[in-house]
């Protein structure tokens, strides 16, 4: 199996986890130690356990999560690219539309790096 076969069928479970909503599964199952995931422009923040602290948070935010949608994807070598939708209420009370695109890069089975585009101002 080549390397583009092994990161589409790698992205296909990792998105799958996420449509079910085990966001937190997903990341322990397929991101790797050294992670470094991103948002936007910013910094990005580097290793596992800071990662994982920032998805809890985020997890920890969430009141209701009414819907999830995977837009698309496209899978090029160990480059892989995915638009979602998030339906999301937070525990402020505050119901939001969330939409972006993650770029992640595939490295021996894990997710080596994670980069979010999305609109900061809404």
């Amino acid at each position: 199996m080549s390397a583009a076969m092994d990161a589409a069928a790698l992205e296909a479970d990792l998105n799958a986890m996420i449509l079910k909503g085990a966001i937190l599964d997903a990341f322990e199952k397929h991101y790797a130690e050294d992670v470094a995931m991103q948002e936007n422009a910013d910094p990005p923040c580097r290793g596992k356990a800071a990662n994982r602290a920032r998805e809890q948070a985020f997890v920890d935010s969430v009141a209701a999560l009414h819907a999830v949608r995977l837009l698309g994807g496209a899978v090029t070598g160990e480059r892989a690219y995915s638009e979602w939708e998030m339906d999301v209420t937070f525990k402020n009370g505050q119901r939001v539309l969330m939409t972006q695109c993650a770029a992640r890069r595939w490295q021996n089975g894990k997710v080596a790096q994670e980069r979010f585009y999305y609109n900061k101002s809404g």
